[in-house]
């Protein structure tokens, strides 16, 4: 077993077959609970390791037992509220960063409905965006090219179509 304050060591064990129960440490149903030592208090915490993740996805604070300084340990309806609201969390995370790489809004610019999406690819090595319109129909009527930084809003939309989708400048 890993150390009790390296809670992310548990993702490089592999899957347990088995659930495993103990009072601090449930494993099943894909997560990991550890109550490890919480090191900025007295206190405990309780990190939710989603398996085959290197860290954890949530780490929150865990009751104190009846002697106030040991953990309460781990049951079945607390590794259940656990794992739904750490699967909840990362679901939560998943859309925030759907909706942060993909925009779309449409607008009425020379008298024509456009929907403008931008797309960022989050590449390491070359992260950039890419600018599309597509008339009423769905067809498309242009795709640029533009830096991961680019701001799409009314405004830039607007002055994209109008411009005859020339690619924004500074970008």
């Amino acid at each position: 077993m890993t150390d009790s304050r390296t809670p992310a060591g548990l993702a490089n064990e592999p899957p347990h077959d088995t659930p495993t129960q103990e009072p601090r440490l449930w494993c099943g149903d894909g997560w990991t609970a550890k109550v490890i030592k919480n090191e900025d208090d007295d206190g405990w915490a309780v990190a939710m390791i989603k398996d085959g993740e290197p860290e954890p996805a949530l780490v929150g604070p865990w009751t104190m037992g009846r002697d106030k300084k040991n953990p309460k340990p781990l049951d079945g309806p607390a590794f259940s509220t656990l794992v739904k609201t750490a699967s909840e969390f990362v679901r939560r995370h998943e859309q925030q960063l759907h909706a942060t790489l993909h925009q779309s809004i449409t607008v009425t610019a020379n008298t024509a409905r456009v929907t403008v999406s931008l797309d960022i690819v989050p590449d390491e090595d070359n992260p950039h965006g890419l600018l599309s319109a597509a008339d009423e129909t769905g067809e498309q009527l242009a795709q640029v090219r533009v830096a991961p930084s680019f701001k799409l809003s009314r405004a830039s939309a607007v002055a994209w179509a109008e411009s005859g989708f020339a690619k924004p400048a500074g970008r």
